[in-house]
């Protein structure tokens, strides 16, 4: 209970919330660095991601990309940046950058290729083709997939953009990298809990930009094959089969 009320204290201390080491300085700076590299994500990803699953080709680069981003950790990619371009901004933010942009190419290649082949041939059928056909009906119906690898990224992006205080760069991870050595347990404590805030509020804030960027009708489709497939389950002797697992529902 005293660690909780030093916790407390560390709070209401008005010095905490004014100045450059202030809480609401160091979120808005956290916050401008998480969403600065997830949009730079974004402008590399999405057009890959879009592109080939459109045309049905690089397989093979998505997946690796994939499977590369889930091997290589976050911190190996911080030194290795602190190597190549010393103390600073840079190598963290290249770091984020790598860690954002296989959920993004995954999803986002996953979405474009799961429209339903019947739905292709009948925008075909009115004259679509090329970028008009991926604009007008393949992005739209693979929103929930697009949006759900863009929310792991932000998340994972939020979330880990601690470690560049350890590089120089600012944000709520001096609280954790100023608090270490000082064994300034509060500070510590506050600034963990106020990233894993912002991290539940970005995953709550994208869900809901998420639902209103996907079309009615695709949101109608979803909820009828959902209850379809309940109402199958419920049936005697019906066998329950897991849906695969990807980088959207693995969150």
């Amino acid at each position: 209970m005293d660690f909780l009320g030093r916790v407390f204290d560390w709070f209401t201390t008005s010095a905490h919330w004014h100045g450059t080491d202030g809480i609401p300085h160091r979120v808005s700076e956290h916050l401008l660095m998480s969403g600065a590299t997830v949009l730079a994500a974004m402008i590399i990803a999405l057009p890959l991601g879009l592109i080939f699953g459109h045309t049905g080709k690089g397989a093979a680069i998505v997946i690796n990309m994939s499977n590369i981003g889930r091997a290589i950790p976050s911190l190996a990619l911080l030194v290795l940046g602190v190597q190549l371009f010393g103390i600073g901004a840079k190598p963290a933010f290249l770091a984020l950058v790598a860690l954002a942009i296989p959920p993004i190419v995954t999803n986002s290649y996953t979405g474009v290729r799961q429209v339903d082949q019947d739905v292709r041939e009948a925008a075909q059928g009115m004259g679509m083709r090329g970028p008009t056909m991926l604009l007008r009906v393949e992005v739209p119906m693979a929103v929930p997939l697009i949006m759900a690898g863009i929310r792991t990224a932000s998340v994972q992006v939020v979330a880990t953009a601690t470690l560049a205080a350890w590089v120089g760069w600012g944000g709520l991870g001096r609280y954790i990298a100023d608090g270490l050595p000082q064994q300034d347990t509060p500070k510590v404590f506050a600034g963990a809990l106020i990233v894993a805030v912002i991290s539940m509020g970005t995953e709550l804030t994208l869900g809901l930009v998420q639902r209103v960027l996907t079309p009615a009708g695709v949101r109608r489709a979803a909820a009828t094959k959902s209850d379809k497939a309940g109402r199958l389950a419920t049936l005697p002797g019906a066998v329950s089969v897991p849906e695969p697992v990807t980088e959207a529902s693995a969150m």
